[in-house]
């Protein structure tokens, strides 16, 4: 038969139970903190988005031509605030003024701008003088983070106008010419292209056979277009372009002839003059030697004043040596 259990084996077994039954308690108890902390740190990072006014724009940078329509979008991406205060402001030279402010649009968009929901910019009929930085600002006195702001930059492009150019009308074989093309309406700054014959004229005259041999120096910033010895292949029509993104303009048409110097001729005619000169210089020198202009200033004072007679006085009338009495004989 089995001899029963010592007392001391029994107490050993129910603390061992006792034991394992804490060990278990304190591992539920270690695993309900770590839920409760991860519950805790969740509920923080989902709330506070909801605590917080936060923007976003779709675009930055948008651009526009003249004339056309233009979304500023101000997007709101968290808001706890039921009503929240929105205003734009346009900045330009540093220098913001309200567009819309108060729930009605200001400045000269008055009639050109509204809101759309919740806080998009909506501009019609877009000028030149738009362009400028504009900023949304909300503000939301309920939320944690109260307020935020977007910066938006707006370029409204502006087509360029018909330029001026100017092209000499003539010029000689072997001299420097200029030919200009000024636009000062069209945004962004426009660039140039010059054309000749129709046919574009490369930067770079050695990049294309047509032009190899010409000697030009074409700046496409400018609208100059610089020729240091033009030569007779250089004689035709030409025009000029100035473009942008927004579009293009070209002036008309103009031609340029180039002639030979006459060298010949200007050397006979260089002659001709010096001998009329000449001829000029002698003919009166001969006449001073044949003392023509002497005689005639002798003549001119050649008058003498007649001697005064008792009683009668003389006096000259316009004609030279017509004289007659002034008074009579005094008895």
């Amino acid at each position: 038969m089995a001899s029963p259990p010592s007392i001391h084996s029994t107490a050993l077994q129910a603390t061992l139970r006792m034991y394992s039954q804490t060990e278990r308690i304190d591992t539920k108890m270690a695993i309900t903190r770590l839920v409760c902390c991860f519950l805790v740190l969740l509920a923080t990072h989902c709330c506070l988005p909801t605590l917080a006014v936060v923007l976003k724009t779709n675009d930055p940078t948008p651009w526009t031509n003249e004339f056309e329509s233009i979304e500023l979008s101000c997007l709101i991406e968290s808001i706890s605030t039921n009503n929240p205060r929105i205003e734009w402001k346009k900045i330009q030279n540093n220098e913001p003024s309200y567009v819309y402010f108060d729930k009605k649009v200001s400045g000269d968009l008055e009639s050109r701008a509204r809101i759309r929901e919740p806080a998009t910019l909506v501009i019609t009929n877009a000028t030149r003088s738009d362009t400028a930085e504009y900023r949304c600002e909300v503000t939301a006195p309920s939320d944690q983070k109260i307020f935020d702001e977007i910066l938006i930059s707006l370029v409204v492009r502006v087509k360029p106008v018909v330029p001026k150019c100017s092209v000499p009308k003539s010029v000689p074989v072997g001299k420097s010419a200029e030919l200009r093309c000024v636009e000062e309406e069209g945004f962004p700054k426009s660039q140039y292209q010059w054309f000749f014959n129709k046919e574009e004229i490369p930067d770079d005259p050695k990049s294309s056979p047509r032009f190899l041999n010409s000697s030009y120096m074409l700046n496409g910033d400018t609208g100059t277009l610089k020729f240091t010895e033009v030569r007779k292949d250089d004689a035709g029509s030409y025009h000029c372009r100035a473009k942008n993104d927004a579009g293009h303009a070209e002036c008309a048409a103009q031609k340029m002839e180039v002639y030979d110097l006459n060298v010949t001729g200007i050397v006979m005619g260089v002659l001709v003059v010096v001998v009329v000169l000449l001829c000029i210089t002698l003919g009166i020198c001969c006449a001073y030697k044949r003392g023509y202009f002497a005689n005639q200033k002798e003549a001119g004072n050649n008058y003498k004043v007649p001697a005064k007679g008792d009683g009668v006085d003389y006096v000259r009338t316009e004609d030279e040596g017509d004289f007659r009495h002034k008074s009579s004989f005094v008895i």
